[in-house]
């Protein structure tokens, strides 16, 4: 079964098994609009790919923890696009989901969409009890403090940031994640695997950046120029399009060169590099290339 089938499958039943008679009809719904239509998936690919290099041998582990990353991934785009923050009218092509439904089910759909992603390993994980821990620590990490996604957000909220430090919790917290997830779920030592995820995910931050200045909003599906009107860190407007092209393949060479020792490292670096060149659109690509 290829990856996506995988991860839609498993971010399928996980909402399901909430979204019973009991629950309010609109939360579900809204957790819905969220998850679904997919985005690239790039953070629950990220761990299917490092768990595979590690032979994945508790698929079941490796498929929660994918879909655990990509509800929290959710969940922070939902509270991101909030009136508070980016006040964002679309999101992947479509209203956002504050636009949709409201406010208040927008805080409480992110809200759930955090738990579930902890329930979703709690659940994926239960035939690999020795690797729970380990699973639920790593998720943990890269939500709160000192340095997850809640992190990254509050940083907004700073007089001032180092912009490194920014982009490490804001973005890279959860790629850490997805190659921390991954390697556990195989039964493999998490740590070394974490910096080809921090690699990446800084990698994809100076992706975000670039097109928030060169993209139209059809490219991307969603508003652009925030960082500008907004006054938030930018590699590109910091260092200018052309250095950040070359950083962000700096970076790219940087996550393939990180990949520790495993069975499957050849195929991981291949794909780490192509994939990494593949955040940028289609002309910026062409460019960095």
């Amino acid at each position: 079964m290829d990856a996506i089938t995988r991860i839609e499958r498993t971010l399928s039943a996980s909402i399901d098994r909430v979204d019973t008679q009991d629950a309010p009809p609109l939360l579900a719904a809204a957790m819905r609009h969220a998850v679904f239509p997919r985005g690239a998936r790039i953070r629950p690919r990220l761990c299917l790919a490092v768990a595979a290099a590690c032979g994945d041998d508790q698929p079941a582990a490796s498929d929660a923890g994918a879909a655990a990353i990509e509800l929290m991934h959710c969940a922070s785009l939902i509270h991101d696009d909030l009136p508070c923050f980016d006040n964002a009218d679309t999101r992947r092509g479509r209203p956002s989901v504050h636009r949709a439904f409201g406010e208040p089910l927008a805080v409480l759909a992110g809200d759930a969409l955090i738990v579930l992603s902890f329930q979703a390993i709690a659940w994926g994980a239960a035939d690999a009890s020795a690797r729970l821990p380990a699973l639920l620590l790593i998720m943990a990490g890269a939500t709160g403090l000192p340095s997850g996604i809640a992190a990254g957000q509050a940083w907004e909220c700073e007089p001032s940031v180092d912009l490194a430090r920014y982009q490490r919790a804001k973005t890279g917290a959860l790629f850490a994640a997805a190659t921390a997830l991954g390697a556990a779920a195989a039964g493999a030592e998490p740590q070394p695997w974490r910096e080809l995820g921090e690699r990446l995910g800084e990698a994809y931050q100076v992706a975000d950046d670039i097109a928030d200045v060169l993209s139209g909003e059809a490219d991307l599906g969603k508003p652009i120029g925030q960082d500008l009107a907004l006054g938030r860190p930018n590699a590109a407007l910091a260092m200018g399009v052309d250095a950040a092209l070359r950083h962000l393949e700096a970076l790219a060479e940087a996550a393939a060169g990180s990949i520790p020792p495993c069975p499957g490292a050849a195929a991981l670096k291949a794909l780490t590099l192509s994939e990494a060149r593949r955040l940028l659109p289609k002309d910026l690509s062409q460019r960095a290339a």
